[in-house]
């Protein structure tokens, strides 16, 4: 059953262009006090944006992966003078760097959408698996600030810390989402040899120096984030495939891979490769620059993965440690034309789901290479401000409470004892009906129940089984939300 459910999981996610991440029940906890504080405090907010931005935003083309020369779906190539040959595509796709302009690069405006929408923190690609730089690091010359980019005279040309300091203005905490993998940097993907897939193309064991470059390398880049642009809440490492790996894990890794491929004649789309980038002794460096920093070291077993991102799904249950699932607002985690979003029913149902099972929802949306959102990712937003501004007591600084959903109803409660039902407008349904049964829990004897946005003292009755709360015709004529309407129980029965 989990095989047939994670094989289920991986044509959603190759259909939606990302790598799959799949939580396992695995998780070590946290031992650092104000790591666990930082953590704790990052589980009542609840609600955050994701941005994946690079110069392929100018091909309207999934984020890096079309240079991976491997057989799947998201990475193909259809841009460039010469699609079918890799070499001059990877050379026209580099090459977008010096035409990467984007005159209306507006973060403030970006930050008031988000702060409306609720989103209480934020997560920016300064480095994706390309290796291009939205940052003016040190070092590398494959950044928006090298002369070689239309952009780098550009007053606003450090677009990281332009994007971070905005959002901190609106006191939403930052997060830097960095690719461990570079396939730019030339101690990744060495010249001298062509790339394989997705790994190294190189044996690290063979070549220990010139691995080691890499990690300084790696080490370098993140402690310049953390060092020269302000407060950084989350450091959010992408390519899992770069981790320490034992003997054991490369042998399963690869009876995994011969399996996927039906043909049984040997042919794997990507290798399993031992490739660590000394993550202990960077997170220790990193904490000294940042104390208290959450580390996210995706989709890696291990203490430095201070919660998992179940990746474009939301799970079934409540899981047993700190989560987020990332999520695509509309198109693909990149920038993509005429891209369709969710309806705001859609996009609350969503948040609410997640949050009644005790994870966060970090939802993605892309910029253009103009450096603007689609109106449609902001009509999102407004959608998510409007029905928060009601409801979202219900949502910040709650916890799961079984069975966390019934029906079309979720269920969340807070610190003083509070229990909160979504009522989940069905397709059509515009208005909450004039009677809402609960069979899982009961309010105590005399407790007051409310509908958020309303001081209406609502009628309930005591069932064998549960309870019936009846909303009045008034309330129903002029409901304070639209999406979901949220009923608050003072206290129920134990």
């Amino acid at each position: 059953m989990k095989k047939r459910i994670a094989i289920i999981a991986l044509l959603f996610s190759a259909q939606l262009f990302s790598q799959a991440i799949y939580e396992d029940e695995r998780y070590v906890p946290e031992t650092d006090p104000l790591v666990l504080k930082n953590l704790d405090e990052w589980q009542g907010k609840k609600f955050g944006l994701l941005m994946h931005w690079g110069t392929y935003s100018q091909w309207g083309i999934v984020e890096s992966w079309s240079i991976c020369p491997e057989d799947y779906g998201w990475c193909e190539r259809k841009k460039g003078s010469n699609p079918s040959n890799y070499n001059d595509y990877v050379k026209d796709y580099e090459n977008l760097r010096e035409s990467f302009n984007p005159v209306k690069f507006d973060p403030a405006k970006w930050a008031k959408a988000a702060k409306y929408a609720g989103m209480k923190y934020m997560v920016f690609t300064t480095k994706h698996h390309d290796g291009f730089n939205m940052y003016d690091t040190k070092y590398s010359d494959y950044k928006v600030t090298d002369a070689g980019c239309d952009f780098s005279t550009n007053p606003k040309a450090n677009i990281a810390k332009e994007v971070f300091n905005a959002f901190r203005k609106e006191n939403i905490s930052t997060g830097a989402y960095f690719s461990k993998p570079d396939w730019h940097n030339e101690n990744y993907w060495d010249p001298y040899f062509p790339p394989f897939d997705r790994n190294v193309n190189y044996d690290p064991a063979a070549y220990p120096e010139k691995w080691q470059k890499y990690v300084d390398f790696t080490h370098n880049q993140i402690l310049e984030l953390l060092t020269d642009y302000g407060k950084i809440d989350i450091l959010w490492l992408d390519g899992g495939w770069v981790a320490k790996t034992d003997k054991e894990d490369v042998k399963k890794g690869y009876t995994q891979k011969f399996a996927e491929n039906e043909s049984g004649n040997g042919f794997i789309k990507h290798r399993v490769v031992d490739q660590d980038i000394k993550m202990d002794e960077l997170v220790v460096k990193a904490r000294q620059k940042q104390p208290g920093l959450i580390v996210v070291d995706r989709a890696v077993h291990g203490k430095n993965q201070n919660y998992l991102t179940p990746e474009n799904r939301v799970p079934e249950k409540t899981l047993p440690y700190p989560w987020e699932s990332c999520i695509t607002s509309g198109g693909g985690w990149s920038y993509t034309p005429d891209a369709k979003y969710l309806t705001g029913r859609q996009g609350i149902h969503m948040l609410i789901d997640v949050v009644a099972k005790g994870g966060n929802l970090l939802l993605n949306v892309a910029p253009g290479p103009d450096g603007e959102w689609q109106q449609g990712a902001y009509d999102l937003l407004a959608a998510y401000g409007n029905w928060m501004k009601v409801n979202n007591i219900a949502i910040y600084n709650t916890k799961p409470i079984a069975p966390y959903k019934e029906n079309n109803i979720c269920m969340t409660q807070n610190k003083a004892g509070n229990v909160f039902l979504f009522y989940l407008a069905k397709e059509g349904e515009n208005t909450i009906p004039s009677e809402v049964v609960v069979n899982s829990i009961s309010p105590k004897k005399g407790s007051k129940i409310t509908m958020l946005g309303s001081k209406t003292s609502l009628k309930w009755t005591k069932l064998d089984k549960g309870f019936k709360v009846v909303i009045p015709e008034s309330l129903r004529n002029n409901l304070p939300s639209k999406e979901a309407w949220t009923l608050k129980i003072e206290a129920i029965n134990r």
